[in-house]
């Protein structure tokens, strides 16, 4: 399979979180991008946002910029949201989607969301210590702490608020792309239930579960889900 591999990265996260993903597939196969506000890239967006904005963004970034030819989309998290919405508007751009840690709609709770719009630093631990399986939750968040993952914590609040508002549960029927669906079994903020659905209401889709990983299941268990991306990928032909 010769198509890119573009990987984006979820609420408040940046590029360095598919750090285990770009080491295993290498550059010549696999890019992993920051959204705008995040990570290296400069922020050209409002205060409010919606995932479709995100999904223009990146798909302008693909086609105009780097001017790939029918890549493959892997979204974490709000980052599979917006690999959903590119399915759904470019799909004859695109070779297949991998939803990793996602979901068709993506409800934040309420005292979450507040807490990212008045205190982001202390949210931001709070997702991090909600998205790993307690089994993994010491070296996972050691891990995590060690890395530069986002420059402005304020992007967690816009984030979760693009995220909240997002719903395409009636329209993933529309969605005829080669899918991997990819799910840490111990996820408490996309729960496998979320996967679940989405392999139901998607055609070709494939679904994988991940045992003793969470939300973070590309840092928890990186080997297994590399090697699920790649039996999927050799389906591909």
């Amino acid at each position: 399979m010769n198509q890119p591999l573009v990987f984006i990265h979820g609420s408040g996260d940046s590029s360095r979180v598919w750090r285990l993903q770009l080491e295993h597939f290498g550059p010549q196969r696999a890019l992993a991008i920051d959204l705008p506000g995040h990570g290296q890239r400069p922020d050209t967006l409002p205060a409010e946002v919606q995932v479709q904005d995100y999904a223009h963004i990146v798909y302008e970034l693909l086609t105009h910029d780097l001017q790939f030819e029918q890549p493959i989309i892997a979204g974490h998290s709000l980052g599979g949201a917006i690999a959903l919405s590119m399915a759904l508007e470019y799909s004859s751009r695109l070779t297949g989607l991998i939803l990793i840690g996602t979901g068709a709609r993506l409800r934040v709770h309420p005292s979450l969301l507040e807490a990212a719009h008045t205190s982001p630093q202390e949210a931001k631990v709070r997702v991090s210590e909600l998205a790993v399986a307690q089994t993994n939750a010491t070296a996972t968040l050691s891990s995590l702490a060690q890395e530069p993952i986002t420059a402005d914590p304020t992007m967690l609040y816009r984030d979760l608020a693009a995220c909240n508002i997002f719903d395409v549960m009636p329209r993933l029927h529309e969605i005829q792309l080669p899918t991997l669906i990819i799910c840490g079994t111990e996820d408490r903020l996309t729960p496998v239930k979320y996967s679940e659905y989405m392999h139901q209401h998607i055609a070709h889709s494939t679904l994988c579960l991940i045992p003793d990983a969470g939300h973070y299941v590309i840092r928890e268990q990186p080997e297994l889900v590399n090697q699920a991306i790649e039996a999927w990928l050799h389906t591909l032909g």
